[in-house]
């Protein structure tokens, strides 16, 4: 079995693995519905106590046996089913994401327009419930009486969220009614795939070359988002309810419980990949650093996030 080229690029890999959407889209959002910057205690204490122990007993795993999540239960075959779940895992969540990146790339190659077609409502997709920034500024029309026109009880929509539902999803009325291949979307998943395939066309030769650009480009943008986002008008105050803890949350069991999931779904625990990486590494290799290293990073990244979300 081959190994890493060296350490940095299992660091960097298992630091990739690690940090995805539930960093930079679960965790804002946990803390604003689990107060603020109370959450984050709760989050700490079951990433010392959960997350760190588990993270470090899966690299144990492979690093020890040197081998995947299927070869690792050797050891004790009664717990085989174990590894056949984390493979039906992975296989799931793989073509989850790899969803997430088709609709990533559809939306960049569409972006490369003058003018951004989910940016105004005369398209033949919108509905007459569109309202875009200016026709919902009613304020810029003080000479015209428009009360007999108005209903409030009517439900509005953007023109971003018609362009995603009426147009690139093609969502019909009639659950009955599968509708047609979207070959936009078509062409973009196979896309995803290639990128993948090339990605680990040679094992963890080609991947560990090129974890160097996707772990650390996240970090890029999240570091320029971070900086057009505090020069916005009130930027201070999204920041300050991110951090103002409300501290009577933590006393409610589902806080304590959402900061248990969000450890397990950030780090990627119990899914078979950080056996599989760690198996790649030298037999002596100190995987406990790695371990804390990796789990830090990966939840100094989530909170990093919340100051660019709020």
């Amino acid at each position: 079995r081959g190994n890493w080229g060296n350490q940095i690029e299992f660091v960097l890999t298992s630091v990739g693995y690690a940090v995805g959407l539930g960093n930079v889209w679960r965790f804002p959002y946990l803390c604003y519905r689990n107060g603020g910057g109370a959450f984050m205690f709760p989050y700490f204490i079951m990433l010392v106590f959960c997350g760190i122990p588990l993270f470090f007993m899966e690299l144990s795993f492979g690093q020890f046996a040197s081998q995947g999540c299927l070869g690792v239960w050797r050891v004790s075959p009664i717990f085989k089913g174990v590894g056949y779940g984390m493979m039906v895992v992975s296989t799931y969540i793989g073509i989850y994401y790899n969803v997430v990146i088709c609709i990533a790339f559809y939306y960049f190659f569409v972006s490369m327009t003058r003018v951004l077609p989910w940016t105004y409502c005369s398209n033949p997709w919108n509905t007459p419930a569109c309202v875009g920034v200016l026709d919902g500024n009613i304020s810029s029309r003080a000479a015209l009486n428009l009360t007999h026109l108005l209903n409030t009880t009517q439900k509005r929509t953007s023109p971003s969220e018609e362009y995603w539902r009426r147009y690139v999803l093609d969502l019909s009325d009639d659950i009955g009614n599968l509708g047609e291949v979207r070959l936009p979307l078509l062409g973009c998943l196979g896309v995803s795939w290639v990128v993948v395939f090339l990605c680990l066309i040679k094992g963890v030769k080609s991947s560990g070359k090129v974890v160097y650009f996707t772990a650390t480009f996240p970090y890029v943008v999240l570091t320029i988002l971070f900086v057009r986002g505090i020069t916005l008008e009130g930027a201070l105050t999204g920041i300050m309810y991110y951090l103002t803890p409300q501290w009577d949350k933590i006393l409610n069991a589902k806080v304590w419980g959402d900061a248990a999931s969000q450890i397990f779904y950030s780090l990627g625990c119990a899914w078979g990949g950080l056996i599989t990486m760690a198996s790649y590494n030298k037999f002596h290799n100190n995987c406990y650093r790695d371990s804390i290293i990796i789990s830090i990073t990966n939840c100094a990244t989530s909170v990093y996030a919340g100051f660019v979300i709020f």
